[in-house]
């Protein structure tokens, strides 16, 4: 764990000046608050306990939070709604900091026209719906798998979604950023005062800086335009099963090439069985506590549900002349492959709402994987980037099950594919009630680390324990990403009060702390 010693006496006088900022009752010390603010999802909620946290409500208000911490030399973890469960949720790496909260920043700003949005930390992916079926706009969002969380928290983290706009990172266009000194800028072209180009076009004069605020502790982001999907006329799609763990080499190898040539421009995400099987059962209703998932026992929960050992859902999205085209090309990709299921899906605009991610709508459901081995469960992931190949494929799902079964824990992967790359995210179910099992998961996230750096993968987002861990395996020359980061983390943040360990950047001031 990363921790070093905090001046609480000094946190007290800062936390009494932002009270006067922004009213005493948005500053939160209780020991009901600290827990509120801790990784609810960690074996041990204290290990990043912040000592309270404070909820601005303008960009001014920020300002001046980040002007008093300066002046005391708080530490300031920041959140924008604190929902990214699995990666710390809203807890700081550095135990005892302030919690930096924007979720009470929710203003909306919509140019239906042109299809963007300007918004505030707080707007959830609910809260984006709602205003675009209120005012009846011809937009639509892309959502991740557990939609609760902040739109532009979750595009800052290079979250996905499943339409065509589900790399939410490349959608950004302009920021508004609050830089650690306290100073004020936009990004792009709203760095000219009252540009109507501010979310129309990215890079602006000079170098563009959007991507310098994503993942890092360079400056507190206050606004974050973002660009929508045009409400399309048709969706079609197929959802496809596959019986065998080996077939996954020849889906991935038919799917690749309809993604590089644009025929499937969203970004498949091919789950196993427990994926599906997550969110519809529990474990114990197969199996005894402890006990191994035999075949027999995996092959009865498919049987009852009805899924592959594999599955992926493709669409398409736009006129219904072109997607019903495209449905036959792909149709005739997957013509004479050994599939288990191949069930069309049709949406016309008129027709009822399908209600799913893949059109848009935020869902909260997936959230019930983390009951799978019951009592208060939870979860943790790794996912290494990879080309695109069948193969390369196959031997990270042996490599990776096999550190399953190793460990003692249930396999649950997923592999997204992307234009370029695959995602191989791994999910580390678990029951923090069950001791032995969580003593398992730190050494068991750090032995898939070791095995996907041998085969030099990296990871692309990562809890906040991990952290120094993920940064460290980005070796080249030295490190040289690492110290050009903490160059420029110096510069900016001289007393290191923003986020310090934030994706493994620290402070001078801290950065003998690095794990």
């Amino acid at each position: 764990m990363n921790s070093t010693a905090i001046d609480t006496a000094g946190i007290a006088r800062a936390l009494r000046a932002m009270g006067s900022a922004i009213g005493a009752q948005y500053v939160f010390t209780t020991e009901e608050d600290r827990i509120a603010y801790s990784d609810h999802y960690s074996a041990d909620e204290t290990s990043h306990q912040p000592l309270g946290a404070v909820a601005p409500a303008t960009v001014e208000e920020v300002q001046a939070i980040i002007r008093i911490a300066n002046e005391h030399k708080v530490p300031l973890w920041t959140i924008s709604r604190g929902k990214n469960f699995g990666y710390g949720g809203s807890a700081p790496v550095v135990k005892g900091s302030i919690v930096l909260d924007l979720s009470r920043m929710k203003k909306i700003e919509v140019d239906a026209e042109n299809g963007t949005v300007l918004v505030e930390p707080g707007v959830s992916f609910f809260d984006l719906f709602d205003f675009i079926q209120e005012h009846k706009l011809p937009l639509w969002l892309s959502v991740p798998g557990n939609s609760w969380g902040s739109v532009a928290g979750n595009a800052l983290d290079r979250g996905v979604g499943y339409t065509t706009y589900g790399d939410h990172a490349a959608r950004i266009c302009g920021l508004e950023v609050v830089l650690p000194d306290g100073d004020l800028v936009r990004t792009g072209m709203g760095a000219m005062s009252g540009s109507p180009n501010w979310q129309l076009y990215k890079p602006g004069y000079g170098p563009s800086w959007d991507t310098m605020f994503c993942q890092s502790n360079f400056g507190v982001v206050t606004k974050l335009g973002l660009w929508l999907m045009p409400e399309p006329e048709s969706v079609l799609g197929f959802d496809i099963d596959v019986d065998k763990p080996e077939d996954l080499g020849w889906l991935i190898d038919t799917l690749a090439p309809l993604r590089r040539q644009g025929i499937i421009q969203q970004s498949p995400s091919i789950g196993n069985w427990l994926r599906a099987a997550a969110t519809l059962t529990l474990r114990d209703e197969w199996v005894e506590p402890g006990k191994p998932l035999t075949e027999s026992v995996i092959t009865a929960i498919r049987k009852k549900f009805n899924i592959g050992w594999w599955g992926v859902a493709v669409r398409w999205y736009g006129p219904l002349e072109i997607n019903e085209a495209t449905s036959r090309v792909v149709e005739k990709a997957f013509a004479g492959k050994p599939v288990m299921a191949m069930r069309p899906t049709r949406w016309v605009k008129g027709d009822a709402p399908e209600g799913s991610p893949a059109t848009g709508v935020p869902v909260t459901y997936p959230l019930a994987n983390a009951n799978w081995f019951g009592g208060r469960g939870g979860h943790v992931s790794y996912s290494p980037v990879l080309p695109v190949n069948g193969a390369l494929a196959l031997d990270q799902y042996r490599r990776t099950s096999a550190l399953y079964a190793e460990y003692g824990m249930d396999y649950h992967p997923s592999f997204a594919i992307g234009e370029r790359h695959m995602t191989n995210v791994n999910q580390l179910l678990f029951n923090r009630d069950d001791p032995d099992m969580m003593k398992r998961v730190d050494s068991f996230m750090r032995a898939l680390v070791k095995d996907a750096t041998a085969k030099r993968y990296a990871e692309y987002r990562t809890h906040i324990d991990y952290m120094d861990l993920i940064a460290d395996t980005f070796d080249f020359n030295n490190h040289a990403l690492r110290r050009l980061n903490e160059r420029v983390k110096d510069a900016l943040d001289p007393n290191g009060i923003l986020s310090p360990g934030k994706s493994g950047i620290w402070p001078a001031n801290r950065r003998e702390k690095r794990s």
